[in-house]
């Protein structure tokens, strides 16, 4: 039985698209006839098809998606039947597609792995080697549990992550606009006061009328030169020689680098242990995790780990030779290795740098927000200031 994805109207001329399951496109003319719809087009879900389409999931659908099939294989429903089910339990018509091109690629004899293969944008090749390490290992209702905690775990600190950064960015936002507002408007309409006073003005007045006559008369020109360095900035970090310089110079500024280093030690451990737990041997888990680092210096000293590794060296002393990991993760490698628990090391090693990454947030925000309000007010200060300042001296003229 293949996924057959339709265009159809109905008896008011609406048209209806969706994906039906038949062995032949005649057999979905039937079903849409007898739904009461005209077919006007009917193309089978080809594995060609597939990999040419751009499916685009949000990472709470693919930690939904994951959780749902973990808990059907482990009630015992079998793998085409589960996702059968989850796709009839969606309401959007993509990710209904896709589960139903899984499906008839399952059908067909393929294992899952290997249909998701067909969807790389949204399956990582993390999600798929711990897929295809659980069919093979037979425990693939395990390592789906373990996948779908690993998925929702992710998802579950980039939310609260986003959600950190909402009040102090909007806040950000706000502070920037109301001073250019105040430049821009409020402080020429204010100085036309002093325009026809010979009066010599003070140098905090001369200074914000300068900066408010520059942004009058020059800022749309600099929006767009902000605009355009940023977009060539984003283009030159398509290099690997740029992007890996921009990555280095990231490890040396004092907060970021924590930040930086943290996520990346996060990801590392907590893919690692995913992997290496659910089966898939270590050079190819080392091999998929470095993928997964965005940091393209990391990245290079796990690939370079990974060589070593498989020259014979130990996790922790391949990791240890780059100096760019912290001493209490290489601690924790070393100890599972010589116990013989590697996964769960990796685990609390994971653990530990997601707590440390959550706290050093929540300290950057809580100083960041009272040191944005100050820094607020001290400008909105000075420029009441600069507009005071000449009337006080005015008005002292006069007496």
């Amino acid at each position: 039985m293949a996924a057959f994805e339709y265009i159809a109207l109905n008896k008011a001329g609406d048209t209806r698209k969706g994906v039906l399951e038949g062995d032949t496109a005649r057999q979905i003319r039937q079903q849409l006839r007898d739904s009461n719809l005209t077919p006007l087009s009917i193309n089978s879900v080809t594995t060609a098809k597939r990999k040419q389409r751009t499916v685009i999931v949000n990472a709470t659908d693919l930690a939904l998606i994951t959780r749902q099939l973990a808990t059907l294989v482990r009630a015992g429903l079998a793998l085409e039947e589960a996702l059968k089910a989850i796709s009839e339990q969606t309401d959007k018509a993509k990710l209904k597609s896709m589960l139903l091109a899984v499906r008839s690629r399952v059908l067909e004899g393929h294992s899952l792995a290997n249909g998701l293969q067909d969807f790389p944008k949204v399956f990582p090749a993390v999600y798929r080697a711990t897929v295809a390490a659980g069919e093979q290992s037979g425990h693939l209702d395990l390592v789906l549990e373990r996948l779908a905690e690993y998925t929702e775990n992710r998802q579950y600190i980039r939310q609260k992550t986003l959600l950190a950064l909402f009040y102090p960015a909007l806040l950000t936002i706000v502070a920037i606009l109301v001073v250019i507002g105040l430049l821009a408007y409020v402080v020429p309409q204010v100085v036309q006061v002093f325009a026809n006073i010979d009066q010599q003005l003070p140098w905090l007045t001369l200074a914000l009328i300068a900066i408010s006559d520059f942004l009058k008369n020059w800022g749309i020109l600099l929006l767009f030169i902000l605009i355009m360095v940023g977009i060539g900035i984003r283009y030159l970090l398509r290099f690997e020689q740029v992007l890996t310089i921009f990555h280095t110079f990231l490890l040396r500024i004092p907060i970021i680098s924590r930040l930086e280093l943290g996520t990346q030690i996060a990801r590392l451990t907590r893919t690692l242990s995913i992997l290496t737990e659910s089966g898939v041997p270590m050079l190819e888990a080392l091999r998929i995790t470095s993928k997964v680092l965005s940091n393209r210096l990391l990245r290079k000293a796990v690939e370079e780990a990974t060589n070593k590794v498989r020259e014979g060296s130990s996790l922790h002393n391949a990791l240890a030779q780059s100096r760019l990991f912290p001493p209490m993760t290489v601690y924790l490698i070393a100890s599972g290795e010589a116990s013989g628990k590697l996964e769960q090391m990796l685990e609390r090693a994971a653990i530990m740098q997601e707590r440390e990454l959550e706290s050093l947030i929540g300290v950057i925000l809580s100083l960041f927000e009272p040191i944005l309000i100050l820094v607020m007010g001290g400008m909105v200060l000075t420029i009441v200031l600069a507009i005071l300042m000449p009337i006080f001296e005015l008005n002292q003229l006069i007496r």
